[in-house]
């Protein structure tokens, strides 16, 4: 039976994701291929991992004591090859991260940097609003905002702090009066957000060690930012974002900013990853080239 790594650790991504295709788009192979893969295996072990239907694909109770088994192996072999690459003097091999959409959009020019001065090096920068277990779903390395970063994890700063913007088009605001404070904010046109877990964003403010939670109501909802911003540059309502996000609509006049002085910095991204006995070249070279990073932002101010 010829199973090898690339098997075991299909077994492990299908798990993980509960559908071929999402695997085998973390694999960076077919459908086809990677369902030919688990049939080999399952072939040679005389037993089914996976109950399969048209709709659903869920671990059988073989393929569940299998993956229970194989997973800290699978663990301690990919420690034993991130220590043998530490020796190497030129990093190589892929680094897997996972980023909120706003923290890919801050690392990506650093992963950039990376990819030229170290060329045998890969990079899987996945981006999603959901907060992930890295470890569990096999990443190296997770970016998230600081005071979303797990406990149990080393965290490093990225860079500066973080603000909201709450914002409406000139359009909206030459019909409408202008909110000055968070108790203005019309009942009807407020744009709506919806967290990744289902539940609706509230809006934070806070001004003078005054906290407001604010429960945004109108009648648009949506869970892209970008498609709230063209909302908000339509003149549907008052947005809610992440600075960065606006910050050239500010600039140009496209949207004007409401409330600023209920919208304090909040704290920026930090990267995160748990603690390795023996960090991979590469990883060791991507975490000095953030610090790098963090020391000139800091020098500037």
């Amino acid at each position: 039976m010829d199973t090898g790594l690339k098997g075991l650790e299909a077994v492990l991504a299908i798990a993980r994701r509960g559908s071929f295709r999402a695997a085998a788009i973390e694999l960076g192979m077919s459908t086809t291929a990677l369902s030919h893969t688990i049939g080999r295996l399952e072939a040679g072990l005389g037993v089914r991992l996976f109950n399969r239907t048209t709709r659903s694909v869920s671990l059988s109770d073989a393929g569940r004591d299998f993956v229970e088994r194989i997973g800290p192996a699978l663990a301690e072999i990919r420690g034993a090859m991130d220590s043998a690459r530490s020796q190497r003097e030129t990093p190589s091999g892929l680094l897997r991260i996972n980023a909120s959409v706003q923290a890919g959009r801050e690392i990506a020019p650093v992963v950039l940097a990376f990819l030229r001065r170290y060329p045998e090096m890969q990079v899987d920068l996945v981006t999603e609003g959901r907060l992930v277990d890295i470890v569990a779903e096999g990443f190296d390395l997770g970016i998230r905002p600081a005071d979303l970063v797990p406990r149990d994890m080393i965290a490093l700063p990225l860079g500066k702090p973080q603000r909201y913007a709450v914002v409406a088009s000139p359009t909206w605001l030459a019909a409408n009066p202008v909110p000055l404070t968070p108790a203005d904010l019309p009942a009807q046109d407020c744009i709506r957000v919806r967290l990744p877990n289902g539940a609706l964003f509230r809006w934070p403010f806070e001004r003078d060690g005054e906290q407001v939670l604010v429960d945004a109501r109108g009648r648009l909802t949506l869970d892209e930012a970008a498609i709230a911003r063209a909302a908000v540059l339509d003149g549907a309502g008052i947005g809610f974002f992440i600075e960065q996000d606006v910050a050239d609509d500010i600039a140009a006049g496209r949207l004007i900013r409401l409330l600023e002085d209920w919208t304090p910095p909040r704290p920026g991204f930090c990267l995160y990853y748990p603690g390795r006995r023996n960090p991979s070249a590469g990883f060791a070279a991507f975490l000095a080239m953030v610090r790098e990073r963090a020391a000139r932002m800091e020098v500037r101010g």
